[in-house]
């Protein structure tokens, strides 16, 4: 625990610096993105193990953005980190004209950063790696239970059919200067 604490406070010394570069976006965005992920995996996980597909996807819809947000929240105000999709579920989670001009990068690229006069903004791309993940964003119509509650929490969902490997979206994480 010593050791995550003080990495968390070294990244946060290094990221509030006046000086920011691709190369410290590049390497404390992928420390800040893989927190948020640990945090969302080992809970879905959990929740997974815990009472199965319906108890994990409950958990998701209630959880997942409070989540993002205290961990948004961990690194000051310096720093924002959500997630986007050009399928998504939640409507919070759409992406707008920026993210999608990075998205289309991703296709080809784990990461993916953007500069401008106000920020550096490090996208950490989220693939399809588990068959696990095909539970909820893969073909969903076998599962009558998951299918009525994905369709009636989010009528307009976009976030099924995938396949393994595919660009399910990203970890954004914004460093304001």
């Amino acid at each position: 625990m010593k050791k995550i604490t003080l990495a968390l406070l070294l990244c946060s010394n290094l990221l509030l610096a006046e000086n920011l570069s691709e190369k410290s976006v590049k390497i404390d965005g992928e420390k800040i993105a893989q927190d948020l992920l640990k945090t969302l995996g080992s809970n879905m996980k959990k929740h997974m193990k815990q009472g199965g597909v319906m108890d994990a996807v409950n958990f998701c819809t209630t959880n997942a953005y409070p989540l993002t947000q205290k961990v948004s929240d961990k690194y000051g105000k310096k720093i924002h980190i959500k997630r986007v999709t050009l399928k998504e579920r939640n409507p919070a989670n759409k992406a707008n004209s920026k993210d999608i001009k990075a998205l289309k990068a991703l296709e080809s690229s784990p990461n993916y950063i953007i500069e401008d006069k106000n920020s550096f903004t490090y996208y950490k791309a989220l693939r399809i790696k588990k068959k696990v993940c095909l539970k909820c964003h893969g073909d969903i119509d076998k599962n009558t239970k998951l299918s009525k509650y994905i369709s009636k929490t989010y009528p307009n969902d976009k976030a099924t059919h995938y396949k393994m490997n595919d660009l399910r979206g990203a970890v954004v994480v914004e460093f304001l200067k």
